[in-house]
């Protein structure tokens, strides 16, 4: 293997080689980021002040998560997001009360609003899109341009060295990341799946116990989604919208954090849990929360889904009073309606 670094030009031999790669910011050509008044996620967190205004391209993960910061400490945020519906990655009671909460707190989220042009000037950068009324401008102190990232493989050698590349520029593995070629494998943002950073990490993992030859592997069914947003969103599993369309039949509880005594002494009484589970064996299918400390809360379903767990499972297991972790054993009660406090 080749590689050109600061020192020049070497020749770098190993038995194994595991690609990671990485990704990068998706650019988009109506918005070119110039590192100063437009920026990408990076750049978002490197502001010298709080800019008045902030516009920021894309209501997903990233858009999101920074939009929640800045608005937090005093920015007015606009939110122009492409598609018609709002967090379509997550459940949609999920969405629908994050929602709620975030137009609560200020965030002006624009769906259906395709950017089409922008314009950098004195006043800010200038931002020309389109929705289901027509087109409108709005103009910004600062612009963040987050409509997701891309696998960073181009320009990385691997196409080059004959690694099977996909048409999204994902590379090709199998459940335990090799590629296609002999000894070399892959894990992280360059690989089909979630661009988590602790998906990322636990592939690693695999790939180094398998080199080791030993039996690595990694559960990508139940890896965690977070969004670290003010509330928290996170889930594990199936959505329910996942569940229609693959037929399913499934039963769902939920239950509400207003309704839960250390979320109300915290206050911060916002969001909900809901729990998806199979309406012939009650095995969990999915959980999903918003709210306070979301993020860590979604780790004893996670536990539960990995050992196959059922919602009664989690309803029979005693949970700590108070503790938000309640809310969950409520939510699993909620499946086959009887919970104790609601």
């Amino acid at each position: 293997m080749v590689v050109d670094g600061p020192e020049g030009t070497k020749t770098v031999s190993a038995t194994h080689v595991v690609l990671a790669t990485g990704s990068r910011p998706r650019p988009i050509a109506a918005a070119p980021v110039d590192g100063k008044t437009i920026v990408d996620n990076a750049g978002a967190l490197a502001f010298d002040r709080v800019p008045k205004t902030l516009g920021v391209i894309g209501a997903g993960v990233i858009g999101l998560e920074l939009g929640s910061v800045w608005r937090r400490l005093g920015s007015q945020v606009t939110l122009l997001e492409a598609l018609p519906d709002f967090l379509t990655l997550a459940d949609p009671a999920i969405a629908a009360e994050a929602h709620k909460q975030f137009t609560a707190q200020g965030l002006d989220i624009h769906l259906g609003a395709t950017v089409t042009a922008t314009k950098v000037g004195k006043a800010g950068v200038e931002v020309t899109y389109k929705d289901s009324t027509g087109e409108h401008t709005a103009t910004f102190d600062k612009l963040v341009v987050a409509v997701g990232r891309v696998p960073y493989t181009e320009g990385s050698g691997a196409k080059e060295a004959g690694v099977a590349i996909n048409e999204r520029g994902f590379i090709i593995i199998d459940a335990q990341g090799r590629t296609n070629l002999p000894n070399v494998w892959a894990v992280g943002d360059c690989t089909p799946g979630p661009m988590l950073a602790h998906k990322a990490s636990e592939e690693g993992v695999m790939v180094a116990e398998c080199i080791a030859g030993q039996h690595g592997h990694c559960d990508h069914a139940v890896i965690p989604w977070v969004i670290y947003t003010h509330p928290e969103i996170a889930w594990v599993g199936q959505t329910e919208t996942q569940l229609k369309a693959a037929g399913i039949d499934y039963r769902s509880g939920s239950f509400p954090f207003a309704a839960n005594g250390r979320a109300r002494s915290l206050g911060n009484p916002s969001g909900m849990v809901k729990m998806l589970a199979c309406a012939k064996t009650d095995r969990l299918l999915g959980v999903h929360i918003v709210g306070p400390q979301a993020s860590e809360l979604i780790s004893e379903a996670v536990v539960a889904m990995a050992f196959g767990a059922a919602s009664e499972d989690l309803a029979r297991i005693v949970h700590a009073h108070p503790t938000l972790s309640e809310a969950v054993h409520e939510a699993a009660l909620a499946v086959d309606r009887r919970t104790l406090h609601l």
